[in-house]
């Protein structure tokens, strides 16, 4: 059985910049959900917040969201619509 889409917004905040490849590379691979992107530097901070719309199955979400957040300097979090 296939599992329902859900539409959520994945946040990021990104204190190493070295993380930024791998960031990229599972965006790639999830992108046929992604229906949007929005990057913003805050220097005077030494971060990057990026924030993606997502319409994908739950699991999927969850497992873009976890492996992101398993980077060095990325804290991830998943908000899902009801």
């Amino acid at each position: 059985m296939e599992q329902e889409n859900r539409v959520a917004i994945i946040s990021m905040i990104i204190s190493c910049e070295d993380s930024v490849p791998a960031i990229n590379e599972l965006l790639h691979e999830y992108g046929k959900y992604i229906r949007g992107r929005m990057g913003l530097p805050y220097r005077e901070r030494g971060l990057n917040i990026i924030s993606i719309v997502i319409d994908a199955p739950a699991n999927s979400i969850s497992s873009l969201s976890g492996k992101l957040g398993r980077l060095k300097g990325v804290t991830s979090k998943a908000v899902y619509s009801k």
